[in-house]
C-alpha cells in the first residue's frame, strides 16, 4: 500500500495533539455487497480491550494518536480520522468503533465533541471518525431519504473498516458503529445493511424512518443500544415529522416504536425489562444472543453515555 505521511499539528485541532496526515489512492473500491476478507465468526466476548483468541498481528502501525486517512470509494475521494488509543499494542487485536458525525460536521469535529474517546481509550479501542460528503443541507450521510444523494455510504463504511484492518491490529468480530443525530441515523442504517460487518451499533438522537424502515432487513440479529431524550427538539421522542434537515421533512417512528421494531427484527422476547442501574430497558431473548436496548433521558441532551453503552455493545461479537 503506497502512502505518504507528514506530521503536523493544525491549530483547529490542537487539543488533539499531533496529527499524522496520510493519503492512499484507489485502495478499496468496495461495493455494498462485498465482504471483508479475513472476517471470522465468533461468539460473545468481554467488553474490554483486545481479544486474545485471535492470532497476533504483524502489522507495522502508526504511533498512537490521530492520523488522517484517505481512500477512493466508488470513484470518489473519501477521508476519515483514525485514532489509536495511548495503550495501543500493534501485536494485540483491538475492537474498532466507527463514530459518525451529525449534519454539517466533520470527522475532526466529531473527534473533538464525541464523549466516546475518553472511555474507549481506557478500553484499548481503536476509533475511526469518517467524513461525510456535502449535500444540500451540509455534510452528512446517505441513509435513504436523507441527507446526501447518489453516494453509497454503506460501501464507504465497509471500506473504512477494510483499510483500518490493513493499518492497525483489529479484531474483525468486534466492529461497531456509533453516532449522534444524522450520525445516529448512519449507525441505524449500518445495522440494517451491514450486519455482517458490525457486531452492534449505538445511535443517539435518531430513530428509524417511516420512509425506508421496510428496507431494513439485517442479515443477522444485531445488537442496538439507542440513547434518546424526551425533550429532543429536533427528533421528537414520540415520533412524527421533523425539521431536523432543512428542506427534507423526515418522519420518525419515535423512540418506543424504533425500540419495538428492532426487537421484531432481532426476534426478541415479548416484553422489555428495565435495568434500574442504568435507566435503560432491554428486550430479552433475542436471536443469536443480540440485545436491543433503549436508554431514555429527561431533557434535551443529544449525546449517549459511553460508560453505559460500551459494557453492553463491547460484550457482543460476530
Amino acid at each position: 500500500m503506497a502512502m505518504t505521511c507528514l506530521w503536523r499539528a493544525p491549530a483547529r485541532i490542537a487539543m488533539m495533539g499531533s496529527v499524522l496526515a496520510c493519503s492512499s489512492v484507489d485502495l478499496y473500491p468496495i461495493t455494498q455487497d462485498s465482504s471483508l476478507a479475513g472476517a471470522t465468526a465468533g461468539g460473545t466476548s468481554s467488553g474490554g480491550g483486545g481479544s486474545s483468541a485471535s492470532p497476533a498481528c504483524t502489522l507495522t502501525s502508526p504511533p498512537s494518536g490521530d492520523s488522517r486517512q484517505t481512500l477512493s470509494v466508488g470513484g470518489r475521494s473519501r477521508s476519515y480520522l483514525l485514532h489509536l488509543p495511548p495503550a495501543y499494542d500493534p501485536a494485540t487485536r483491538a475492537p474498532l468503533v466507527l463514530d459518525f458525525h451529525g449534519l454539517g460536521e466533520t470527522g475532526e469535529s466529531e473527534r473533538r465533541s464525541s464523549p466516546y474517546p475518553a472511555t474507549l481509550d481506557r478500553e484499548g479501542v481503536v476509533m475511526a471518525f469518517p467524513d461525510g460528503l456535502r449535500g444540500p443541507a451540509g455534510t452528512g450521510w446517505n441513509v435513504g431519504p436523507c441527507c446526501v444523494a447518489d453516494v453509497d455510504d454503506v460501501a464507504f463504511a465497509r471500506a473504512v473498516v477494510a483499510q483500518v484492518q490493513s493499518i492497525a491490529c483489529i479484531d474483525a468480530t468486534r466492529i461497531y458503529a456509533v453516532g449522534v443525530l444524522t450520525g445516529g441515523g448512519m449507525a441505524h442504517y449500518l445495522a440494517c445493511h451491514a450486519a455482517d460487518v458490525f457486531a452492534g451499533v449505538a445511535p443517539a438522537a435518531f430513530d428509524l424512518l417511516e420512509q425506508n424502515v421496510a428496507d431494513c432487513l439485517p442479515s443477522r440479529p444485531v445488537t442496538v443500544v439507542s440513547f434518546r431524550s424526551t425533550g429532543d427538539p429536533r427528533v421528537p421522542y414520540a415520533g412524527g415529522v421533523s425539521s431536523l434537515v432543512p428542506g427534507m421533512p423526515l418522519t420518525f417512528l419515535g423512540a418506543t416504536a424504533t425500540f419495538e421494531k428492532w426487537a421484531e427484527l432481532d426476534r426478541c422476547g415479548s416484553q422489555p425489562s428495565p435495568t434500574p442501574s442504568n435507566g435503560c430497558s432491554t428486550y430479552p431473548g433475542c436471536a443469536g444472543g443480540a440485545e436491543v436496548v433503549l436508554c431514555t433521558r429527561e431533557g434535551e441532551d443529544q449525546h449517549s453515555e459511553p460508560s453505559v453503552v460500551w459494557p453492553i455493545l463491547g460484550s457482543h461479537a460476530l
